[in-house]
């Protein structure tokens, strides 16, 4: 029996690599997958925006053509409209109450939740539950009947109902979103859990007190993630539409306390019909949160602390 040498220089051969899709077939393939989310976002989005844009600058009612006015739409809402300046004073008033309460509350909860040893799923869930629900006409009707003539705060304090009164109705609807601050917890409550333990220790050897630790550890440790619920909030807030068309039964009453903007903006689309004028509306308010979101970017370089920085 025979057997046949196998060179050496076979036996050291490497293994064929395997052959690799062409380039243009692998995107092919991306697209492919990709399609559903770049057909909806040109259909649901980018188109709707686009018409938007251009009724914008026309008088439309919903029920005749289109006309082309220009920036008559602009003009008129900058400087003959006084009710359209009333709802953004009204939107800058909630947006600066209500953020920083619902923040504020989130964190106190937060730093609470975390120092539990026992029952901190079940308080977590509990605090969290009013955001599942959202937003909802039902929990804002039940809210309008709380602050309403003969309801719970009007027999707990005597002061009446709420959303009768200008001064109190907007610190009702305010209330409502505070009240909700399941979500913006939740986040704070993971931010805390990764601050270092040995941070703290350092800060108690050095004498620093309860508060100090606060000052100097969490509140710089946890910046990232104060400004990233606060971007989140602000533009959340400046879009508030259903606690005051709930409490306010849709007439953003009483004197226009609680007439925020998209309210004003449902009222001139779709009670009034001039949804020219609600197109411009609703652009001004994408350039104002646009602009609002640059600022709070810009001036996060001075407060925000990302601890790879400390590295370099």
């Amino acid at each position: 029996m025979t057997t046949t040498a196998i060179p050496a220089e076979a036996e050291r051969a490497p293994a064929p690599a395997p052959k690799r899709r062409p380039q243009r077939e692998r995107e092919g393939a991306a697209w492919v997958f990709l399609s559903p989310w770049v057909l909806g976002a040109i259909v649901l989005t980018l188109l709707p925006m686009a018409v938007s844009l251009y009724l914008s600058f026309t008088d439309y009612d919903l029920f005749t053509p289109p006309k082309w006015v220009g920036l008559r739409n602009y003009t008129q809402m900058f400087t003959e409209d006084p009710r359209y300046w009333r709802s953004v004073v009204t939107t800058l008033t909630y947006v600066v109450v209500a953020v920083p309460l619902q923040l504020a509350l989130a964190l106190v909860v937060a730093l609470a939740l975390k120092g539990m040893k026992r029952g901190k799923a079940f308080y977590r869930s509990a605090f969290y539950a009013p955001s599942l629900l959202g937003a909802s006409m039902s929990i804002a009707l039940v809210w309008r009947a709380i602050f309403n003539d003969g309801g719970t705060v009007d027999h707990l304090f005597g002061t009446g109902g709420w959303v009768n009164k200008p001064g109190w109705a907007l610190l009702a609807v305010a209330l409502l979103t505070v009240w909700q601050f399941g979500a913006p917890m939740v986040i704070f409550l993971a931010g805390l859990q990764q601050i270092p333990a040995e941070l703290y220790e350092a800060a108690a050897c050095d004498g620093a007190s309860k508060w100090r630790q606060f000052l100097s550890v969490t509140v710089p440790m946890l910046s990232p993630v104060i400004f990233f619920n606060l971007v989140l909030q602000t533009i959340q807030a400046f879009q508030v539409f259903t606690p005051a068309f709930a409490v306010s039964a849709g007439k953003g009453g009483p004197a226009d306390s609680t007439l925020v903007y998209t309210m004003y903006l449902y009222d001139r689309g779709f009670v009034a019909s001039h949804m020219g004028y609600a197109s411009a509306m609703a652009w001004v308010l994408l350039v104002v949160i646009g602009v609002v979101t640059a600022v709070l970017f810009r001036t996060s370089r001075s407060w925000v602390f990302y601890a790879s920085e400390g590295d370099r």
